[in-house]
Formats: C-alpha cells, sequence, structure tokens
C-alpha cells in the first residue's frame, strides 16, 4: 500500500463529506461560519480519521459509514489545535503554514470555533451514525474519554504546568501518551469497534494504537528541533524556547530517535494479535508514520 496516497485520496473523501456537513461561509453570522471552517479547511495530515478508516476497512467494507465518526474525530482534533495556538497556550501564529485561528478573528472568535467544532462532532456521531445504537453510544464514549481530562485534555493540562520545570521521563511519558496518543489509540479502536471486530483483534489494534501514539509524538518532538517552517507548517524550535516537556530537551535527539523506534516497534509487535493481511497493511502505516520528515 502507498500510504500517502492512500492518506491523500481518502483525505479528499473526507474534506468533501465536512464541507457537506458544515454550514457555508454565506451563512449568517458569516464571519462565525468563516472562523469554525478556516482551521478545518487549511489542510492538515487527516490522520486520526484515516487511522479510523483504514482499521475499519480491515474488517468490513462499505467505509463511507465511518465518515460522520471520522469527521468527528477530525472537528475535535481541529478544536484542540485552535485552543492549543491561542496566546493563553502556546501563544503560536502559525499552523498548518497558514496564521492561526485566533490571528485571524480574534482569540474571542477563535476559542468560539474550536468549541462549536468539539460541540459538533458529539452531534454528528449521535445523529448520523447508522451503526447499533450500543455500538454509536461506545464510540462516542471512547472519544469522549480520550479528549477530555482522563486524555487529551489532560495530557494538556500537565504538558503547560509541567513548563520550565524539571523533567522525569515518567511524566514526560505522560504528557505525550495523554496529549498526543489517546486521540491516536483512540481513533484506531475507534474503528475496530465500529467493525465490531473480535475482542483478541481489537485488543491487537487498542496496543497498536497506543504505541503508535507516543512514536508519533516523540517523532514531533524531534522535528521540532531539525524541521523548518516550511516543512512542518507550524513555527519550530518553539518548544525550547517556551521550555516544554519533549524528549529531545530530555534526552537529547540520538536517543530521542532510538526511543521513537523502540515505541514504533512495540507498536509493531502488538499487530501479532492479528492475521497476516491486516498486520501488513498496520505494519506500512506505522513505519509510514514513523519515519515522516513533515
Amino acid at each position: 500500500m502507498n500510504v500517502s496516497s492512500e492518506m491523500d485520496k481518502f483525505a479528499r473523501k473526507l474534506e468533501r463529506y465536512l464541507d457537506e456537513i458544515l454550514p457555508k461561509e454565506e451563512h449568517f453570522p458569516r464571519e462565525f461560519h468563516r472562523a469554525i471552517r478556516y482551521s478545518l479547511f487549511v489542510g492538515g495530515k487527516r490522520l486520526r480519521p484515516f487511522l479510523l478508516e483504514a482499521v475499519y476497512s480491515l474488517f468490513r467494507k462499505e467505509s463511507e459509514r465511518v465518515l460522520p465518526f471520522a469527521a468527528a474525530l477530525e472537528m475535535v482534533h481541529t478544536y484542540s489545535l485552535i485552543h492549543d495556538d491561542l496566546p493563553c497556550m502556546d501563544n503560536d501564529a502559525l499552523r498548518r503554514g497558514k496564521p492561526t485561528n485566533h490571528m485571524v478573528f480574534g482569540e474571542a472568535k477563535a476559542m468560539l470555533a474550536g468549541d462549536s467544532l468539539l460541540t459538533y462532532a458529539f452531534e454528528l456521531m449521535a445523529s448520523r451514525s447508522d451503526f447499533e445504537p450500543s455500538v454509536t453510544l461506545e464510540a462516542i464514549t471512547l472519544l469522549a474519554g480520550a479528549a477530555g481530562f482522563r486524555g487529551m485534555a489532560g495530557g494538556q493540562f500537565v504538558d503547560i504546568d509541567s513548563e520550565g520545570k524539571e523533567m522525569t521521563q515518567p511524566l514526560l511519558e505522560y504528557i505525550h501518551t495523554h496529549k498526543t496518543g489517546e486521540m491516536i489509540r483512540a481513533a484506531c479502536l475507534m474503528g475496530a469497534l465500529l467493525a465490531s471486530a473480535p475482542d483478541k483483534e481489537k485488543e491487537a489494534v487498542n496496543e497498536y494504537g497506543k504505541w503508535l501514539g507516543l512514536a508519533f509524538q516523540i517523532r514531533d518532538d524531534i522535528l521540532d528541533c531539525t524541521g523548518t517552517a516550511r516543512q512542518l507548517g507550524k513555527s519550530p524550535g518553539k518548544d525550547k524556547k517556551s521550555g516544554k516537556a519533549t524528549y529531545p530537551a530530555l534526552f537529547g535527539l540520538e536517543t530521542s530517535l532510538h526511543l521513537a523506534e523502540e515505541a514504533t516497534s512495540k507498536a509493531l509487535s502488538a499487530l501479532d494479535g492479528l492475521g497476516k493481511t491486516k498486520k501488513e497493511v498496520l505494519e506500512e502505516v506505522a513505519l509510514f508514520l514513523c519515519s515522516r520528515e513533515t
């Protein structure tokens, strides 16, 4: 599988769906809808929804069925980026190669745009799902937990609270596995859950997603040190300037690369619980994501 090509193809399909379900910019209040759509359509890998669809497709056909959940994942992720870039958080002026939402629309409007994406994500899953109600509820619960205090928001809080303080590996791993890893794990597990995969295979996918999320964020830490604004689509070197807890700050680049490879290996080992064909697909995805340069 050409992972890059498959991601691009899925991203186009997802963006068509998002365009259909969101209010157009000409709808009143126009600037509000512009702000909501701005960060969502400014680009991005669409990684989390792609993972959901990729896992689902291992078990079931008709992957169009998962689009409400894939779109919800991307909206929750985009909301988190809008809020993460605000002056009260990371105070960044660049995201996905474009001015951040608050730089274009102001802080208050950016915050409301993010709030709207978060809440609409759950409305979308509840109202557009054609899966069994119990399965739909379980998927909604999974995403809510991954995005909230037990997941992304909790990791972001500890990340902010740790700025400029002495860092340990357990605390750093907590930040990464929660701030980034939980949403990636949830994306993988949602795919298996919606496909009604056997419990053993759901467990394998869950473990894969957990380690993939950590490897992905360690790689992100490394790229913040080595990449350019053009490559990354955001301001490089901000982690160091802000005193952020990162793997390169604690271990240096060489050890961080080794730890990223170690986490990737654990993600691949988790796939032993899957059949050969399914395993090969997710192996290719992991190796592509964890060797990325952007």
